[in-house]
Formats: structure tokens, C-alpha cells, sequence
């Protein structure tokens, strides 16, 4: 077995195994609920920024799968992060994108030939195999593959697409405390598509799960440290929505300047006014905007940063940037190919609190050169390591 088999089967022996073994059938393979208990578990470090695993370790393991979030929890990730959608049959999914084509074998299942379609999804026709024409049994039969092709393709067809409840126990199986940041993905798509049988619609469900297994509390509070969320979208109107159904921390998530929201059609230029930020900071406690949005780039370059950042921190909101990947093709030329550099100069210059990242090992090996935790968490880190290694052996 290889070094990476090891290290994986000793951090999660009953789950990875299965994995690896009966990747390939339709079951789903993550005990529900949580069947698995770790007793007093390392806290989570709030003593420095989030490392937060954008949909996983995906740098390395298909998107969204249980070996992407299994390895980001392996690899020092505060919080795994997942795009929330919802199959035909009202069950809600991992899956970042509404269609299929780009991240899961689709193409080759001929059974399924007939259900590409065409949708209008944030005010454009999509074609393609659409996530909400199938049921979770259909879905489960599907394998997901790596989104970039320089990326590491031996483990394409490998895994199943998981749904929001296995996600969930992956976390709370962990050895040690590690934060969900589940995102209310495409919202209004959702709710135009999918119509549960006790009339709730989507952000009802996801909110019911998260009291199903047990999330609730506000931000620092007792109980969420225990169990620490963040709730995160695009679509402002859900925010506020669900403010209403849980008091979990809320992220309002910022594209491009440029773009429009789903649900309320104004731009990213709009929303990120002094005005705007008045009226949502009563409902979210940070904004999660693309890096380009706060740093704005020329020719690949590196401009004078906007006062986003400063405008949020004045109004007492943390400020989650995404997307940080360490390829030369996402790198802009001021980091020399460093995606150090990079961590260095949004952390210590930008001063954010947390960042989307692909790589989640490099990040927390940085913070640990750069920003170790305090002697009392490390002397906790490092007996909760040695027992684990007695009990390994």
C-alpha cells in the first residue's frame, strides 16, 4: 500500500477502507447518522484565520467527494465546505454545478441519454444533464471526475456523488473538531424545479437538516463551538429567509463586481455599497467575495486593493475570500509561482479571516510556520496525536 493509503486508513480506518474497496457500487458508504465516537475532541482554533476546504481537498481528490473532504480533515482544514443542490426526488446533494457533464461520467451512462435538456439558470439557457431530473438513486449510479484536466486524474470514477447527510458525518466522525460551510447553491433554480410533498421549499430542507443533526447557535457561542457552521450564498433573499429558521453564523457570498444575483438582480457593484453592507450586515456575519473582487488584476497583475475589506471590518463583518489554488494558472505573477507568497500577502496585507482554498495541506503548513497555534493548543495537538499513534499501533 502507498504512503498516502496508510496515512488515510489510520486517520479514518472504517470509512476509507470501504472507499477504496466498494467505491464503485450505488450504496451510499458513510454510516448515518454518525455511528462513530471520538469523546473529547480538539477544540477548533479560532486564535487565527480560517483554513477553509473549498469543496474539499479537490486540488488532489475529485470535488465534493468523501476522499476530498476525508483528506482536507487529514490535512488541517478548519471547515469543509460543500455546494448544496437537490435531486428530482427532494433529497439534497453535494454537487456544485447544476448540470453533470463537466465533473461525473454522465456521458458514458447511455441509459441516460434522453434527459439532456435545456434551462434557464441565472437568466441564461444551459444545456446539459441537470442535476434536478434525476433521483438519488439515479445520481448514485453516476461516478465524479476531476474538474481540470493538469489535475491528478488516476481517481476519476473512483466516487459516488454524497448527499448532505453523509457530508455532514464526515465531520462529526472526525478526530478532532472540524467546522461545515454548506452553501445554499442556485436557490431559485432549486425551488422552480423541485417541490416537496409538505410544501417546504429548498432553504426549509436545508436548514432541517442541520437541526437534524444538531447545528444550531450563534456564531462563538458555546453550542457552535461544539459544532461549528457557517451557512453561505449568493442569493441575499435566502439569507435573510433562513435568519428567521436558525441563528448560525450566515456568509454572503460576492462575484464579480460585474454580475447580478439570482434573486434580486442587482450587481455585485450594488451590494458591496456602504448602504448595502448597513442592511445585510444585520443578517450574516461575514462576506465571502472571489479575491479579484477585493484585489482587482491587470494583465495578471496585482492593483491597488478597494476598500472592501476595510468597509466590512468596520461594520464588525469577517471577510472569507475564495479562491486560492496553487497552479502557476491561478497564481497571478506578483506571488513568482509561490503560493506562499500568496497566503503571506492576503493574510498579513489583506488581513482577512479565513480563505476558500483547494490545497488545504499548504495553507495550514504555512500558518503553522508563519502563525503557530498558542503553546496550550499545540501541547493539546500534540498529546492528542500521541494517543492516537498508541492507538494506531
Amino acid at each position: 500500500m502507498d504512503s498516502f493509503g496508510m496515512m488515510a486508513l489510520a486517520g479514518f480506518p472504517p470509512l476509507f477502507f470501504l472507499l477504496l474497496v466498494v467505491g464503485c457500487t450505488a450504496r451510499p458508504l458513510y454510516p448515518l447518522p454518525s455511528k462513530i465516537s471520538n469523546g473529547e475532541r480538539q477544540p477548533l482554533q479560532t486564535s487565527r484565520p480560517y483554513n477553509i476546504a473549498h469543496r474539499g481537498s479537490n486540488g488532489e481528490f475529485p470535488e465534493e467527494t468523501a476522499a476530498a473532504y476525508l483528506r482536507a480533515i487529514e490535512d488541517g482544514t478548519d471547515f469543509i465546505e460543500t455546494d448544496i443542490l437537490s435531486s428530482k426526488d427532494g433529497v439534497l446533494i453535494c454537487n456544485h454545478d447544476v448540470t453533470l457533464d463537466d465533473t461525473t461520467d454522465i456521458a458514458n451512462h447511455k441509459e441516460f441519454a434522453n434527459r439532456k435538456t435545456t434551462y434557464e439558470v441565472q437568466g441564461v439557457n444551459t444545456t446539459g444533464f441537470f442535476v434536478v431530473d434525476f433521483t438519488l438513486q439515479e445520481l448514485k449510479t453516476l461516478r465524479v471526475n476531476q474538474r481540470y484536466k493538469f489535475r491528478d486524474q488516476q481517481y476519476n470514477g473512483k466516487f459516488s456523488i454524497i448527499t448532505f447527510e453523509e457530508y455532514i458525518s464526515i465531520a462529526l466522525d472526525a478526530p478532532r473538531v472540524v467546522g461545515i460551510y454548506p452553501e445554499i447553491k442556485n436557490p431559485v433554480f432549486i425551488n422552480q424545479h423541485v417541490k416537496w410533498h409538505d410544501g417546504k421549499k429548498f432553504e426549509d430542507k436545508f436548514v432541517d437538516t442541520l437541526k437534524k443533526y444538531g447545528y444550531h447557535g450563534s456564531y462563538l457561542s458555546k453550542d457552535w463551538l461544539k459544532q461549528p457552521a457557517f451557512i453561505q450564498s449568493f442569493a441575499p433573499t435566502s439569507l435573510v429567509y433562513v435568519s428567521n429558521l436558525t441563528d448560525l453564523p450566515k456568509i454572503f457570498l460576492i462575484d464579480d463586481i460585474t454580475a447580478l444575483t439570482e434573486d434580486t438582480k442587482q450587481t455585485y457593484w450594488d451590494i458591496t455599497s456602504d448602504a448595502y453592507l448597513d442592511y445585510i450586515k444585520e443578517y450574516v456575519v461575514g462576506i465571502g467575495p472571489w479575491k479579484d473582487t477585493v484585489v482587482p488584476v491587470i494583465n495578471n497583475y496585482l492593483q491597488t486593493p478597494t476598500d472592501l475589506v476595510a468597509k466590512a471590518h468596520a461594520r464588525d463583518l469577517q471577510v472569507h475570500p475564495y479562491t486560492f489554488r496553487n497552479e502557476n494558472i491561478f497564481l497571478h505573477f506578483d506571488f513568482h509561482q509561490d503560493p506562499y507568497q500568496e497566503y503571506n500577502y492576503w493574510f498579513n496585507k489583506i488581513g482577512v479571516d479565513g480563505l476558500f482554498t483547494d490545497f488545504t495541506g499548504s495553507v495550514h503548513l504555512y500558518q503553522e510556520w508563519a502563525s503557530p497555534l498558542s503553546k496550550d493548543e499545540a501541547k493539546t495537538s500534540k498529546l492528542l496525536h500521541q494517543i492516537k499513534s498508541l492507538l494506531s499501533s
